[in-house]
């Protein structure tokens, strides 16, 4: 029998194996569990429906990347397989990264997320205000996840008198997504909480899935009681984070949402107080600067210096108006004078005070022709006072 391999020795032979073997690969898959690190390497894992390998790619070549590299995107890498010997693990050490395509899991969550923004699930109008000083928040999350102790401290820290409900829940696997949708219909429909709080820590894309299931989207939008979606970290997302009320980068900072720091109400009280009485005392000040012209001495002079230019305007006016009142009398009594002239030049019996009479026959007519009358004829005369009556001896024409 051979002589025993070291672990160490059986792992080089596997290195130098596989690293010969595979010196050039190019494998395309969906990317998952993409974590960049600190020290500026990306380290990642290419899946289909069938295995998953892990893969790495170092921040001397990340940096002729043009896109970046997410969840559930399609990619084609092209490298070497590298053994960790310390872990017994094998990697791909990638040197090109190229989109293959969406990706299955996104091309499925943009497919869902335009059906449900289509019914009107992710509408602003229809968020909620979360209450400021609730008395109850309700988590729906794994009550052994980091998430819930990380909101239990934060809301411990900020206030004390703050009551939590913990409403448990698998956070990732095939029953997780009907169990997050029952346990928020349980709390509406027994009232439990002020606010509710749904999510869990940082995962991989399929981790992450069932807080995009249909039902559970649904079941946050058409909740009554404010929801806050606090899934995965900042860079992590769900479709569940549309259709909640607020969304929140982290459970920590979902727990700082919902509560208000108490330490801190003292000190806005003081600062609006101060600032309130800044106000009126500003506005006061300046009241009083205005008024202070108006004492009951300067008044009557104020008053007056007002009312006397009007006064003298008024008496200007005044004369004025008489005056127009009197030429125009004036003019209107010279004009009817000499129309009275004119008249009076065109009456008969001023034709009559100069000598003149008005001549009718017996029956009354005007005689203004000789041709008229006849001897004998009887005429009448009316000279400017009388009468006369004269009998006709001749008549020259």
């Amino acid at each position: 029998m051979a002589a025993p391999l070291t672990v160490s020795e059986l792992t080089e032979q596997i290195r130098l194996n596989l690293e010969n073997s595979f010196s050039v690969v190019c494998v395309e898959g969906e990317i998952s569990n993409c974590r960049p690190a600190s020290s500026g390497h990306l380290y990642f894992s290419l899946k289909d429906s069938g295995a998953k390998i892990d893969a790495v790619m170092f921040k001397n070549r990340l940096r002729g990347l043009t896109f970046e590299p997410k969840d559930g995107m399609l990619l084609r890498v092209r490298g070497s397989l590298s053994v960790y010997a310390p872990r017994g693990t094998y990697s791909i050490v990638c040197d090109e990264i190229e989109v293959a395509g969406a990706g299955e899991i996104l091309a499925l969550l943009e497919k869902r997320k335009q059906k449900l923004a289509a019914e009107g699930l992710f509408d602003a109008e229809k968020k909620k205000l979360l209450p400021r000083f609730p008395s109850v928040v309700g988590v729906v999350s794994s009550p052994t996840g980091a998430a819930v102790h990380d909101i239990l401290n934060i809301l411990k820290r900020r206030t004390s008198g703050i009551k939590v409900i913990i409403l448990p829940a698998p956070v990732q696997g095939d029953e997780a997504a009907s169990v997050i949708a029952a346990r928020i219909k349980q709390v509406n429909r027994w009232k439990l909480a002020d606010v509710l709080i749904v999510g869990r820590g940082g995962g991989s894309l399929e981790d992450l899935l069932p807080f995009s299931d249909e039902e559970v989207v649904r079941a946050v939008a058409g909740s009554k009681i404010p929801v806050v979606s606090a899934v995965g970290h900042e860079i992590d997302w769900a479709l569940c984070d549309f259709s909640a009320d607020l969304r929140a980068p982290t459970p920590s900072a979902a727990a700082e949402l919902v509560s208000e720091n108490l330490i801190t109400i003292p000190e806005t009280v003081r600062r609006i107080s101060e600032d309130l009485y800044n106000v009126i005392r500003t506005r006061l000040e300046r009241a009083a600067l205005l008024l202070k012209p108006f004492d009951l001495q300067d008044m009557e002079y104020r008053f007056r210096s007002i009312l006397q230019p009007r006064l003298v305007r008024l008496d200007d006016a005044k004369e004025e108006l008489i005056k127009a009142v009197s030429d125009l009398s004036s003019n209107f009594k010279k004009r009817i004078e000499l129309v009275t002239a004119i008249i009076e030049a065109g009456s008969p019996l001023a034709a009559m005070e100069r000598g003149f009479s008005v001549v009718t026959d017996s029956k009354g007519k005007v005689i203004r022709n000789a041709a008229n009358v006849k001897k004998g004829d009887t005429l009448n005369i009316r000279p400017l006072k009388g009468k006369i009556k004269a009998v006709v001896e001749g008549a020259e024409i």
